[in-house]
């Protein structure tokens, strides 16, 4: 927590995060392109951001994209703000996250866990028919090569996949990306979504980080908003206890 209060001190490192909270997924080149500094400047103070993991980090071929990370910001709301006028700062909230969403064409999430646990290990637990349907409360079921379908199925014995797709890059155990369509929109292209898991070794435990992009509108960032750290939080779970947390079976309606 001490680092995300350093990074919050300066104010050139706030208005970082205004930039990518208003748009994500910037270059370094397109942050410099508003801050009045050097290029060499603007990397440390992103290099602070990062070390507080309120900055994340994704590669697209040879560009690095950066996103905000709401997590640690979210931490200190509940240990904090939440204790203070908590219904009256949570409609606030609400609208004003609700004006600022309603800016963007195609809203993007981005989180980010950090797992004790292998690459490996988190890689088949995203991929493994009955892992995924004991943590999700779905069966993930692909042979996971890049052009293959892939099948988000119920696990009530109906076998009816909610969320179908396609696998587009598959690199185990370090990247997955796939897209996300209702069956019903599965031959509408511009009605997918894309989700990229990125899995990478950080010290002796594992940095997951999940982007799921090109979302239609408000309400459906909101659902993975919600749906997102459940599913994350209970593969988590899983992976370092053996054991699943009590939730209800969470796969995101329409894409």
């Amino acid at each position: 927590m001490d680092k995300v209060f350093k990074a919050l001190a300066d104010g050139t490192r706030r208005r970082l995060l205004d930039r990518l909270r208003e748009h994500g997924g910037q270059t370094l080149g397109e942050l410099c392109g508003h801050i009045d500094m050097t290029r060499q400047s603007v990397t440390q103070h992103l290099a602070v951001l990062e070390a507080a993991h309120l900055v994340v980090t994704v590669r697209r071929g040879r560009e690095k994209l950066h996103y905000l990370n709401p997590v640690p910001l979210h931490e200190i709301q509940e240990r904090w703000i939440d204790q203070f006028e908590r219904p009256r700062l949570r409609v606030l909230s609400d609208v004003r996250r609700r004006a600022e969403e309603a800016m963007t064409d195609k809203p993007t999430f981005v989180y980010v866990t950090y797992i004790a646990s292998t690459p490996e290990k988190v890689w088949d637990a995203l991929t493994d028919a009955d892992l995924t349907a004991a943590y999700w409360g779905h069966s993930n079921v692909s042979d996971w090569r890049p052009g293959s379908r892939w099948e988000h199925r119920r696990t009530d014995g109906t076998g009816i996949a909610d969320v179908v797709g396609t696998v587009v890059e598959s690199e185990r155990p370090t990247r997955l990306v796939t897209t996300w369509a209702s069956p019903e929109e599965e031959g509408a292209p511009d009605r997918h979504s894309r989700v990229t898991f990125d899995i990478r070794p950080h010290a002796d435990i594992v940095r997951l980080t999940v982007t799921h992009e090109d979302l239609d509108d408000e309400g459906e960032l909101a659902d993975v908003s919600g749906g997102w750290p459940a599913v994350l939080s209970n593969l988590k779970s899983l992976l370092e206890t053996g054991r699943t947390l009590p939730q209800e079976p969470w796969s995101m309606p329409g894409h």
